[in-house]
This record gives C-alpha cells, structure tokens and sequence, in this order.
C-alpha cells in the first residue's frame, strides 16, 4: 500500500516536498515512479528511481527543478519539487515496480507499475 503526502497549494516560485510512504518490508526490492495528472490531462511520467536510489530518471519538463529520493529505512519516497510553475497543477501520484536482479530507473510507462498510490494534489498559483 502506497500512501502520498505533502501536496497543497503554494505560489509560483516555491518549493513542496511530497511523501509517499510504503506498507511492508520488501520496499527495497521495488523501483518507484512519480506520476501526474493536471486537470483535463493525462497522467504523465514525472520521474523514477532505482532500489538503490540511483539511477534516477526525469521528464524533460522537469529540467532540473524537481528531485527524485528515497530512504529505503523508512519505505518512502520523496518528490521536492523547486521552481514551482501553475502547469505543475495536478494530482501527484507515486507507484511502485517489483524488480528482481537489475538495479535500474527506466520505468516510464504507467503500465509498468504494479502499485498506486491515491495521489496528491499541488496547486500552484501565479
């Protein structure tokens, strides 16, 4: 089970750190993705991570502002979003993808995900 947290309303400019904790002991064992979907839009990529927490891998709207992370301690994710633009609006969705035996990120399709969280909303004003 997947739980996200940490999204709400904030300006242009600033900066939101979202959460997605996991249920169980085997969280190592899944890379993650980060997902989104804006109002009237499609649920797009946004970014991934390896068990390991490298490599990562980014949409190129990202350019730089958003980090991808991962405390396999404590079975969450982190999502810190800088630079925050209005088109960054959306329901923010985490996902997890069980992995045997390769350490790598390149999960960019929905359909390679097993597990969903709920998602949570970021909406940023101008």
């Amino acid at each position: 089970q997947l739980q996200a947290s940490g999204g709400g309303p904030v300006q242009a400019g600033g900066s939101l750190r979202l959460s997605c904790a996991a249920s169980g002991s085997t969280f190592a064992q899944f890379a993650m993705g980060r997902f989104r979907q804006a109002p009237g839009k499609e649920r797009e990529f946004v970014a991934s991570i390896s068990r390991a927490g490298l490599p990562t891998y980014y949409e190129d709207f990202v350019n730089g502002r958003f980090i991808i992370s991962r405390d396999n301690a404590k079975n969450t994710v982190y999502l810190q979003l800088n630079t925050l633009k209005p088109d960054d609006t959306a329901v923010y969705y985490c996902a997890a993808k069980e992995v045997r035996g390769v350490n790598d990120a390149y999960y960019l399709k929905e359909s390679e995900y097993t597990y969903w969280g709920r998602g949570t909303l970021v909406t940023v004003s101008s």
